[in-house]
């Protein structure tokens, strides 16, 4: 399916990794979003699993290993053009994940991968949707048992 003017919106995940403080952000090295640092993550494949897919998204974005965990969020990211015309529409899953091992290595779909302190996310221009995301994630995490 072509991402750029779909034909239906594209069901996506997200993975929200601590290591302590610090959460794990990728740099987009393609569009939508281009060049900005976001939560790693990507398509859902044919006979693929949500939680499937994103263990799979972070170890080929990032070279570690996570565990999904609980759902923190269902976004819905529909960017059209100047003409009105849905040029992306992306359905995303945003899962928090536990950290299992591995050493960050940038991978396919992006530039660059770093664990990022939330005092660092202005600095790196990180979007307002993925900065609510990871502190949604981070209070689950303190609430749960």
């Amino acid at each position: 399916m072509k991402r750029e003017y779909p034909e239906a919106p594209i069901v996506t995940v997200g993975g929200i990794v601590f290591d302590g403080e610090r959460a794990l952000l990728a740099q987009r090295g393609k569009e939508p979003n281009k060049g900005r640092w976001t939560i790693p993550g990507g398509a859902i494949e044919l006979g693929e699993t949500a939680r499937q897919a994103i263990e799979r998204e972070v170890r080929e974005e990032c070279g570690i290993t996570v565990r999904a965990q609980n759902v923190v969020k269902v976004l819905d990211i529909i960017q059209r053009d100047d003409a009105g015309a849905v040029r992306f529409h992306y359905v995303v899953i945003d899962f928090a994940c536990e950290y299992l091992g591995g050493e960050l290595k940038a991978g396919d779909d992006v530039a660059a991968v770093r664990w990022m302190r939330p005092d660092e996310f202005e600095a790196f221009d990180v979007p307002r949707r993925a900065r609510e995301v990871i502190a949604a994630a981070r209070r689950a995490s303190q609430i749960a048992p």
